[in-house]
């Protein structure tokens, strides 16, 4: 499994692949590329929940999310990275995975992958599974997306799912991220072209989110410790 390093390269290079706009009604539209994409991040910054789907390509690797996220709290999902599939639990900052047996291999080895296949671990916010944590914090994947850009213009409106937009793209990079011109300026997709194909949604702003502890799980701590 890639490194912290190399899952935070994956999912900024992925997900900052557009960066974006908005459109009349909310007044976003009137703005500069560079204030609209500040008014898209204030937005959902402020926001309670979201969910967060797609896929896109990143040196040449393809990461896909669909995960439900609550400010604060945590949030919980599946995420496919490097070719593992893998569900994603995150509760009051105890971190939880369960894979397959090729995602267990990877990080622990194929004895301990046959024995952890279909099961949760706890603790994955520390250790060689560290780097997954981040994909379950909303603000944290929030300033991953929306943080850093090339140069921006003005990109087409748009219907997004029936919902008035604005887009701003990188020119530099090749994206377009578009912005919801009414109400509340949430970044509403990021859609980026060329050799990183892939598209971003972000959906369902504010909604409730049901998250639990996973029952049964493994204390990553403990299996390392034999105890």
């Amino acid at each position: 499994m890639a490194s912290r390093e190399r899952v935070a390269v994956f999912v900024s290079a992925a997900l900052l692949a557009g960066c974006g706009g908005a459109p009349s009604g909310n007044g976003v539209a009137a703005r500069t590329p560079a204030q609209i994409v500040a008014a898209a991040k204030a937005a959902a910054m402020g926001a309670a929940s979201v969910h967060v789907a797609g896929s896109i390509v990143s040196e040449g690797k393809p990461i896909s999310l669909n995960m439900e996220l609550v400010a604060e709290k945590g949030g919980k999902g599946r995420v496919a990275l490097d070719g593992l599939s893998f569900r994603l639990v995150d509760v009051d900052h105890a971190v939880y995975v369960s894979g397959s047996t090729a995602f267990y291999a990877r990080f622990a080895g194929a004895t301990a992958a046959r024995v952890l296949r279909g099961k949760w671990l706890k603790g994955a916010e520390a250790g060689a599974l560290a780097s997954l944590a981040s994909l379950a914090h909303l603000h944290s994947l929030l300033n991953n997306t929306l943080a850093g850009h090339g140069a921006l213009s003005r990109g087409p409106s748009a219907s997004v799912d029936g919902q008035q937009a604005v887009g701003v793209s990188d020119t530099a990079i090749g994206g377009t991220l578009y912005v919801a011109g009414t109400g509340a300026p949430y970044p509403l997709e990021i859609v980026k072209r060329g050799a990183g194909a892939g598209k971003i949604v972000f959906d369902q702003w504010n909604q409730p989110v049901s998250l639990s502890v996973p029952a049964n799980a493994i204390n990553i701590n403990q299996l390392q410790s034999g105890r």
